[in-house]
């Protein structure tokens, strides 16, 4: 869990501005663990936070990407 509700909010607004300021950006757990150096339970709650509230989704290959950018066939 994380230490306090203003870093969880902070870390929210930071990552959904990343996945805005690069669209078609999809990375993995690992990758996002590294790029905003959190834990893996951090960086597990935040993309699933911004999985339900529809901003994000896993693609095929279990890759968060920006349900903006999502291809459709």
């Amino acid at each position: 869990m994380m230490a306090t509700v203003t870093s969880a909010q902070s870390y929210f607004a930071i990552i959904r501005s990343e996945f805005n300021e690069m669209p078609g950006m999809r990375l993995t757990l690992a990758q996002a663990r590294r790029l905003w150096s959190l834990s893996l339970e951090e960086c597990e709650e935040l993309l699933e936070r911004l999985v339900r509230a529809e901003f994000l989704i896993r693609d095929e290959h279990g890759r968060y990407v920006r349900r903006a950018d999502r291809v459709t066939r």
